[in-house]
């Protein structure tokens, strides 16, 4: 008989500050999302810890009387580690630590450890361990308590060198050595680019799990990795898709997310040259997700970082089928109408409407729902871009109802 496998998460608490730019309810969302990274890791929340502040402290990011509560809370239920939603400094960190005396993350280091257990070829490993000896640099001096120094005895005296100032050393070489590496891979990777020829090139990109890699296996009958959790997909795949008669490629790129570590944005722009080299973008978007406007505009926000906000788009939104909107009781005067109350339909009228009839799309990856549409629409606009660049090709290749007029 199989013995079920018995997965420990680490007991866990976050913590976030409602500011003058960041009110209550956005509070929630951010640790909504929080949770859902620190499940991801391995982590189980027990408990949410907030506070009202003009802006954060700088000693202990928290007030004292609230730092008091979660050291008690800690101490109290075993807690093995304290999350906290914004990026702290080293400073912080090491004060905190002090006082807690358990283990202290914060947003960022989160994410780096999520994409350290993702890695899984040589290259995504090198952009993560780039990532976090860059987080780690400034950070080295709340990790040692023996700062003595390395050398004395006869002959041997002198101003030496700390262990700290070693560290320090070891790791500043180790991220030279890292970004060499990764230069290295960049040539080889632009070399395979290059010998793509040239078909046309269409990339997905996104927040993290709004479901890229599930269109990407139904689109290019791949077998891409799939999971119902944060950056399942780390590594660029890249696939030749046929749809009727016309081939092109179709690359699966890592997911976005709101308050991405810098670190990881400059370690990644490599892996994002699929973004930046392709002819036409595919923008998914989890439309069944409350906060899905915020997504599309962290999502453009990166994309205008890397320069490629300026390339045809078009607006994939999935997930119809898990889509579901709130009601107001028709005897409920109180409450307000908002965007949350809207139906599909209704959407459909409001900003999504002006980006053309053409560049959104509604559909269920999972369940193939208007999935002969999303096949037709990407056809047209691969075959507009072909035959822009191969013109004696128009006629390989006609309009998408009548290649299906024909075949029939």
């Amino acid at each position: 008989m199989l013995e079920k496998e018995k997965i420990d998460f680490e007991k866990t608490v976050v913590v976030g500050i409602v500011t003058q730019n960041q009110n209550e309810e956005k509070l929630v969302e951010y640790l909504d999302e929080l949770e859902f990274l620190t499940f991801t890791a391995g982590g189980e929340v027990v408990k949410r810890f907030w506070q009202k502040m003009d802006k954060p402290n700088p000693k202990t990011f928290l007030g004292t009387g609230k730092m008091d509560e979660i050291h008690l809370y800690v101490k109290e239920h075993e807690i093995s580690t304290v999350i906290f939603d914004d990026e702290l400094s080293p400073s912080q960190q090491k004060n905190i630590s002090k006082i807690l005396d358990c283990k202290v993350l914060d947003r960022t280091n989160l994410i780096l450890d999520i994409f350290a257990q993702r890695a899984e070829t040589s290259y995504a490993r090198t952009q993560v361990e780039l990532a976090q000896c860059q987080y780690l640099l400034p950070r080295l001096s709340g990790m040692w308590t023996h700062l003595e120094r390395q050398k004395g005895g006869i002959g041997l005296r002198g101003p030496g060198e700390t262990e700290i100032e070693t560290d320090r050393r070891i790791v500043r070489d180790r991220i030279a050595l890292l970004k060499d590496k990764i230069k290295t891979i960049d040539r080889q990777m632009s070399v395979q680019r290059s010998n793509r020829g040239a078909m046309v090139r269409v990339a997905l990109v996104g927040y993290t799990n709004v479901g890229k890699s599930t269109l990407m296996n139904a689109v290019g009958k791949s077998d891409v990795f799939v999971e119902n959790k944060l950056f399942a997909t780390l590594d660029t795949t890249v696939r030749k898709v046929v749809i009727k008669n016309l081939p092109f490629l179709l690359s699966d790129t890592v997911g976005f997310i709101r308050k991405l570590p810098t670190q990881l944005v400059e370690s990644f722009k490599s892996t994002l040259d699929e973004v930046r080299e392709a002819d036409l973008l595919l923008h998914v978007v989890d439309i069944s997700h409350p906060d899905f406007e915020d997504h599309i505009a962290s999502v453009n926000q990166i994309l205008m970082d890397i320069k490629s906000n300026d390339k045809p788009t078009i607006m994939v939104f999935n997930k119809i089928d898990a889509y579901k909107h709130l009601t107001i009781e028709e005897d409920d005067l109180i409450t307000e109408r908002t965007s949350k109350h809207f139906t599909l339909d209704e959407w459909k009228q409001t900003w999504m409407s002006n980006v053309g009839e053409k560049n959104a799309l509604f559909i269920s990856a999972t369940e193939k729902e208007n999935f002969e549409q999303f096949r037709e629409i990407v056809y047209e606009a691969v075959r507009e871009i072909h035959v822009t660049r191969f013109p004696y090709n128009k006629f390989l290749y006609p309009d998408y109802k009548d290649a299906i007029e024909k075949e029939e």
